[in-house]
């Protein structure tokens, strides 16, 4: 009993001691998360009426809230008594160690510094990198996300993105489709360049400027390939490309323009 009553006494004088400080210190901290979340939506709005690229604005946000919070911490910790010179000499040291451990991480803070300087793309863009072809959905700090056209979120390391080749497709605001048509070769080639210009023509999404083109590509084994070459806005790009062959098809049975089948076309894809 008696040790019992030493331990409850001592329980006691650290409840005295140190709960104070451990109300405070909680008390610091939620009021503290409150005040750092008004501070981020107060600076996002000063962000967004200042007309801010969205892509750098995310990135800068993300990164000042992860700032206030660390320091946050840092002011709750020392109300606790801990001494904060000491605690940032350890923290000095752990993040040697950490540095070291996540050299990766690091290169990957720097490219994200280094898209949002150079700005190679932004959120919306159509982009292919790393072998992946996708809408940009977010620019963070480590990691850039693409949406893929089967709707698939892909997380690529920003150190990857800034050292590696990107496409961007969204950069000059129209992209050309580039497809091969096949005809006999007792077609009347005049003809067949009217029906098929018709068919880019006669479809909305396809851009007058630049302006669509159907021209010989080469003389093959078994058909006379037309590049049929339209351009379009870069969402419109599969619409566009799955409606050129499928109205390319019916138009030339409709006026009997003979498709060879079966043939093989060699697809040029930057003739």
């Amino acid at each position: 009993m008696e040790k019992a009553q030493e331990w409850f006494d001592y329980g006691i004088e650290l409840a005295k001691e140190f709960g104070p400080k451990l109300i405070t210190a909680l008390i610091i901290y939620i009021v503290g998360m409150w005040v750092v979340k008004k501070i981020i939506g107060g600076t996002r709005k000063v962000m967004s009426k200042s007309k801010y690229d969205e892509s750098l604005q995310k990135f800068l946000l993300n990164l000042f809230s992860w700032a206030l919070k660390v320091f946050l911490i840092i002011i709750v910790i020392s109300r606790l008594g801990v001494d904060v010179t000491t605690f940032a000499a350890v923290i000095a040291a752990a993040g040697l160690a950490v540095g070291l451990a996540l050299q990766g991480s690091l290169s990957n803070f720097a490219g994200g510094v280094l898209i949002m300087i150079f700005k190679p793309y932004k959120i919306g863009d159509l982009v292919e990198a790393q072998g992946i072809l996708g809408k940009v959905k977010g620019i963070e700090i480590f990691t850039t996300k693409l949406i893929t056209p089967q709707n698939k979120l892909a997380i690529i390391p920003n150190g990857a993105m800034a050292n590696g080749n990107i496409i961007n497709y969204t950069a000059e605001g129209k992209m050309r489709v580039d497809t091969v048509i096949g005809v006999g070769y007792d077609e009347d080639i005049k003809k067949t360049k009217e029906v098929l210009l018709k068919v880019l023509t006669s479809n909305e999404k396809v851009l007058k400027d630049p302006a669509p083109s159907v021209n010989v590509l080469e003389l093959a084994d078994s058909s006379v390939n037309f590049a049929v070459r339209p351009y379009c806005n870069p969402e419109d790009y599969w619409d566009v490309y799955f409606a050129t062959h499928e109205n390319c098809k019916i138009a030339l049975d409709e006026t009997g323009i003979e498709i060879p089948y079966p043939h093989q076309v060699e697809i040029h894809k930057n003739a």
